[in-house]
């Protein structure tokens, strides 16, 4: 009878199936391949084969269930859209397979047997390879639901392998880069494992929207012993700081090492830089996006309430709303076939633990335009991410029956400046046309009042308020710097023809970057008086004494100003959100990159506060130092490349006076 002796799946990083199928990035010489498109196999047999003899294969995913347990026919002509084989080559006793799947085929690990028998009721043999083929999303294959129809975006969102995250105030935009790694030993290993830790049915794993939700409750570890551990409280002792990460291999790497432990610790970057990892390395394109001034509306009313009691002193207890000053999240790209015509494209999915969503800690995937028209009620989990851009930021006023008033109404407080890294450079891409209509436009006043209808406090938009005194906080160039004084400046403007009197309480506190405040540090009352249609302008000043020691995790301050017009009982109110910029960390390459070859980089970096910095972790391999007040080090790290071509060199530094300080070098390693 007809045997097979064996398989070759042609699976070398550099051969013709890795190159057509944009995989020959991925570490290692296993078949990973992408669903909808051929690829070829070659057998060997015992005899030559003839037309009378029979031959199939069969794949199948570890668990032989529903849609994991596939016949591979052979066929005399490759329809698209199946799975099925076809001879194109026979030399002796070898034959060449080219074998087609089709493009909603189940993504994962696939074993492969080959069955064959000479005559037509003959039993049949059976040969195992021994080699797992990986099978991945095609954002190249225009059938795959995740299809992505240009070349530069695919190389962006699909292969590339650094980025850059955002993160700080929208006056005050900070950068970093963040190594991806999605080809790097053991990641892909640990994204299967993943999926293997989630209870979803094989058979789910062909549909990108519901792999991307289970993936967003995955990376945290709220309820589900997942990859990371959120932790906010300020004490990272027994774990790495949230700031000190600035790659998402060493997270994967000891998730999967330690069979599913959740690593500790992760804030939002760090919970997203991961969640991009995993989807681009499953064939899903996707982007870390940063949304300053993020609203989390813990009510759903789809608004973010202030409350202030009969003497405008906020009442804490009532004020569970936030606004965080940024918030990390991912856009992932795919149709959606299961939503109205023109949902496709972007969604966002969040991988931070904030508000269960049907019970579990996970967020999206959600249409972008189904955000940006206010179409909450199309799923999932649309109203959340709403509110996070695009709420308005309602000021209550308790009246003397307990019952509230709203007294002022700021309709741009939220949702600014949603950054990602931008197509094929290190600039920063302002995407926050793609979540809302331009600000104040009746497009985007519909929008908001369409979604507010939906949400738990229907009627809130009634009535206007007589307003013609404004109050405006300005900030001069790039703001202030850690370890000098912080200098704003109030803009009081008068619009009507007559004059107006009025005192403003200000009061500045520090902040966590998820908008809890932790404690004030200066109150003060400015009295302003204007004339007819005056602007005036007060310089405020909180000096580095006042400040230094009480900052938080990412040194952000809030300003909060209110006060009422004399002669017409408005009330004012401003709150503004600032941090204090610190320096960045110097990376200088020496000498030539090769891979395989030891080579160095000189990191210098120059404390900005006039005291002495200890215990400082410089995380390339971590070092501890510590660094005198306004003094410079200079460091000199050795280390081998290993993957050619450009690569980015990310340092970072942490200490207890000093977080947030990283830097970043193009090097271009030579393969000799």
């Amino acid at each position: 009878g007809l045997s097979v002796c064996s398989v070759d799946l042609l699976s070398s990083r550099n051969g013709q199936n890795r190159l057509e199928h944009h995989t020959d990035l991925y570490h290692g010489d296993e078949l990973i391949i992408r669903r909808g498109q051929t690829f070829q196999i070659e057998l060997e047999l015992n005899r030559p084969f003839s037309l009378k003899d029979n031959l199939s294969a069969v794949g199948s995913l570890p668990l032989v269930s529903k849609g994991t347990h596939v016949i591979i026919p052979l066929v005399d002509h490759l329809e698209d859209e199946r799975w099925e084989a076809k001879i194109v080559e026979q030399n002796g006793n070898k034959i060449k397979l080219s074998v087609n799947s089709p493009a909603s085929a189940v993504i994962g690990l696939y074993g492969l047997t080959v069955m064959t028998s000479s005559v037509k009721n003959e039993a049949s043999t059976a040969y195992d390879a021994n080699k797992n083929i990986v099978m991945l999303f095609n954002p190249w294959c225009e059938e795959d639901t995740v299809f992505l129809d240009d070349e530069e975006e695919r190389k962006e969102y699909v292969l590339n392998d650094t980025g850059r995250i955002y993160y700080g105030t929208e006056k005050q935009i900070g950068a970093r880069t963040w190594n991806f790694g999605q080809f790097q030993e053991g990641i892909l290993d640990a994204c299967l494992f993943i999926l293997e830790k989630s209870d979803m049915p094989p058979s789910g794993r062909g549909d990108p929207v519901n792999v991307v939700r289970v993936i967003s409750a995955l990376i945290n570890a709220q309820d589900d012993f997942g990859v990371l551990v959120g932790n906010w409280s300020g004490d990272y002792s027994d774990g790495v700081s949230p700031s000190a990460w600035s790659s998402s291999v060493e997270i994967l790497r000891n998730y999967h090492h330690s069979n599913g432990t959740p690593v500790s610790y992760g804030q939002c970057w760090v919970f997203s830089g991961v969640t991009t990892t995993v989807l681009r390395c499953l064939g899903i394109p996707a982007r870390s996006v940063t949304n300053f001034q993020s609203a989390h509306d813990t009510d759903v009313s789809l608004t973010t309430d202030v409350y202030f009691d009969k003497d405008l002193e906020p009442i804490d207890y009532l004020n569970t709303d936030s606004v965080w000053n940024f918030h990390v999240w991912n856009d992932c790209w795919m149709a959606r076939p299961d939503l109205p015509h023109g949902n496709g494209g972007w969604q966002a999915v969040d991988s931070t633990p904030q508000e269960t969503s049907q019970g579990t800690f996970c967020c999206g995937p959600a249409s972008i335009n189904a955000i940006r028209s206010g179409q909450v009620y199309l799923k999932h989990d649309t109203p959340f991410v709403f509110a996070e851009v695009n709420s308005d930021k309602i000021y209550w006023q308790r009246n003397v029956d307990g019952t509230f008033t709203q007294f002022h109404i700021e309709k741009k407080a939220v949702g600014h400046c949603i950054s990602t890294k931008a197509v094929g450079s290190d600039e920063r891409a302002d995407i926050t046309h793609l979540y809302k209509h331009q600000e104040g436009s009746e497009e985007e006043r519909i929008a908001v009042e369409t979604a507010s209808r939906y949400g738990s406090k229907p009627d809130v938009y009634s009535k206007p308020m007589a307003e013609d005194v404004s109050v405006e906080v300005k900030m001069e160039g790039e703001g202030p710097r850690m370890g000098a004084d912080a200098k704003l400046s109030i803009v009081v403007k008068n619009s009507s023809s007559l004059p107006r009197r009025t005192t403003l309480h200000s009061q500045v506190a520090v902040m966590y970057y998820t908008g809890v405040l932790k404690g004030t540090l200066k109150k003060e009352q400015l009295p302003v008086e204007l004339l007819a249609n005056e602007e005036k302008t007060i310089e405020w000043v909180l000096p580095y004494q006042q400040y230094q020691n009480h900052l938080v995790d990412q040194a952000a301050l809030m300003l909060t100003l209110s006060g009422k017009v004399s002669e017409t009982q408005q009330v004012l109110a401003n709150q503004t959100t600032f941090r204090l910029r610190t320096p960045d960390l110097n990376i200088t390459p020496l000498g030539e990159a090769v891979v395989g070859k030891e080579m160095a980089a000189k990191i210098t970096f120059t404390n900005p506060l006039p005291r002495t910095l200890k215990n400082v972790m410089f995380r390339v391999e971590g070092l501890g130092l510590d660094v005198g007040g306004h003094a410079t080090v200079t460091l000199t790290e050795h280390f081998i490349p290993t993957q050619p071509g450009s690569r980015k060199l990310v340092a970072s530094l942490d200490c207890k006076q000093l977080t947030q300080v990283h830097g970043v070098a193009d090097i271009n390693v030579l393969d000799i």
